[in-house]
């Protein structure tokens, strides 16, 4: 036993300094983290299965960003989340700013000119312009709730810029996300459901304009009703839903009866019959199914699957990686990964409820609206229930940006829980 002062003084001042480190995670939601560590693990996983047998070693990257991921979690959970709504125009400046730079900077992989190259990286501003726009929407809306026209009508100018800047480089996925982000924000936000309705309206009108005419007809007075019904100005905003619905229709009918080619209609439809293709538009969805059908209640095993082993789906580590989860891990491999998403958005939505206030609030929503719409649309497009966008799976496919992107939202939805007045939940 020592008799140094220095020494009988240094062990109580770490001793204060870890308590306090503690105490600054009190309220931090510690599950949520957790849920997307296991994701990301998860992911990782799977990634080194699908180039098990190639020179990529995405895998490791994978792991090596989702360690980065959680750091940032753990340092911006600390830091007060409610200072970005004063920052919220120069966020939104940035975000815009960044889509600018892949105009003129930009570097082309696969048909979009998404990415800007640093140090070596391929960097993809439109994944931290979904973060940006959460922010921007969430400052505008928690100042004044969407429950006027005016404010909805803002809100959509907000999201107009970037949106506009996504769909020139062009990637329809993201800005379907966008689109995702705006509606479930203005929801949360009080806007008039039926509003929300009559945004979506034209692109209902367009599809049933070439699919089932007498059902364009009865959507079109639908929605007259609908702005009848909801609209501050009943005879006008009926007039102008029934016209631009009208409009919407005819317009779809003229690009696809005479614009688009035969083989860009096949891009849109294919996946309701990608037979009519095999080798071309409709491979990549052929063998996604049968890489998941066959593999069956319990999958054929990690690293077993044929499909996967044999590299029959080209660029599987990317948006197609739950087809190697089917496949691999089976029916109960899927089930397991929709939980763990279903447990991550439950967290979203509880954290929200328990914000201390509106900003922090729709924080949550934004990013739960993100995530919700990713899966529902990535998961769907491998088995053959929508269109292929390129739109990844959250933590699971490979991605830096996009997996950066996606612990930087958990770190703000963190920081909101970790300033609540009390522990609720």
């Amino acid at each position: 036993m020592t008799n140094d002062p220095k020494l009988m003084f240094r062990k109580p001042l770490l001793r204060l300094r870890w308590q306090a480190l503690v105490a600054s995670w009190q309220q931090l939601d510690v599950s949520l983290l957790m849920l997307a560590i296991a994701l990301t693990s998860l992911g990782a996983l799977m990634i080194r299965s699908t180039q098990l047998h190639t020179e990529l070693t995405n895998w490791w990257q994978h792991w090596a960003i989702g360690t980065v991921g959680v750091i940032l979690v753990l340092w911006i959970s600390r830091l007060r989340y409610e200072v970005l709504v004063h920052w919220h125009w120069l966020v939104y400046g940035l975000t815009n700013a960044g889509l600018l730079g892949v105009k003129f900077f930009g570097v082309r992989v696969n048909g979009a000119q998404s990415w800007i190259s640093i140090g070596g990286f391929n960097a993809q501003p439109s994944e931290f312009a979904k973060l940006g726009l959460i922010i921007s929407l969430a400052a505008i809306l928690h100042a004044r709730p969407a429950s006027t026209v005016g404010t909805v009508l803002r809100a959509l100018a907000i999201t107009a810029v970037p949106w506009a800047l996504i769909l020139l480089q062009p990637d329809l996925g993201t800005s379907l996300v966008f689109g995702a982000i705006t509606l479930g924000m203005l929801y949360w936000a009080n806007a008039n459901p039926g509003w929300l309705i009559l945004m979506l309206s034209p692109l209902g009108a367009a599809l049933l304009y070439n699919l089932f005419l007498p059902g364009w007809l009865f959507w079109v007075l639908a929605m007259g009703a609908i702005a009848w019904f909801t609209l501050p100005w009943p005879f006008l905003g009926t007039i102008g839903a029934v016209a631009i619905n009208v409009v919407a229709g005819g317009l779809s009918g003229a690009v696809w009866g005479g614009v688009l080619k035969d083989y860009q209609k096949d891009r849109l439809i294919l996946f309701l019959q990608p037979e009519k293709d095999p080798l071309g538009g409709g491979y990549h969805l052929i063998q996604s199914r049968i890489a998941i059908g066959s593999g069956g209640v319990w999958g054929r095993g990690l690293y077993e699957g044929t499909q996967t082993q044999l590299n029959f789906i080209p660029e599987q580590h990317n948006d197609f990686i739950f087809s190697a989860v089917g496949e691999e891990l089976g029916f109960v491999g899927g089930v397991v990964l929709l939980v763990l998403f279903w447990l991550i958005c439950f967290r979203l939505v509880k954290i929200a409820l328990n914000a201390n206030e509106n900003f922090g609030s729709l924080l949550a929503v934004g990013v739960l609206s993100m995530i919700v719409f990713q899966v529902l649309v990535n998961i769907s497009m491998t088995i053959g229930l929508a269109p292929i966008t390129g739109i990844p799976l959250p933590w699971v496919s490979y991605g830096g940006s996009s997996l950066l992107t996606n612990f930087l939202a958990i770190a703000l939805v963190e920081s909101v829980a970790n300033h609540r007045r009390k522990k609720t939940f």
